[in-house]
């Protein structure tokens, strides 16, 4: 009920895995090697979620990011 109350008033999760890596966005906590050379720089996991308030940003993902 919690959420979809939030929800209701603007409140959204961003989604970042697979998304390019983006310092305005993302908060990076760690690099690991990219299985493949197609996800250098991308986003592999989402340690916190980040949300974003009628369109702004009000939490940055940490996420870990292929190097």
């Amino acid at each position: 009920k919690l959420k979809n109350t939030l929800q209701s008033l603007g409140l959204k999760p961003m989604e970042s895995v697979n998304t390019d890596f983006d310092v305005e966005k993302h908060e990076a906590i760690t690099e690991i090697p990219a299985p493949t050379e197609a996800l250098q720089g991308k986003v592999l996991d989402e340690v916190q979620k980040g949300y974003y308030l009628n369109d702004k940003l009000i939490r940055f993902a940490k996420v870990v990011v292929g190097k």
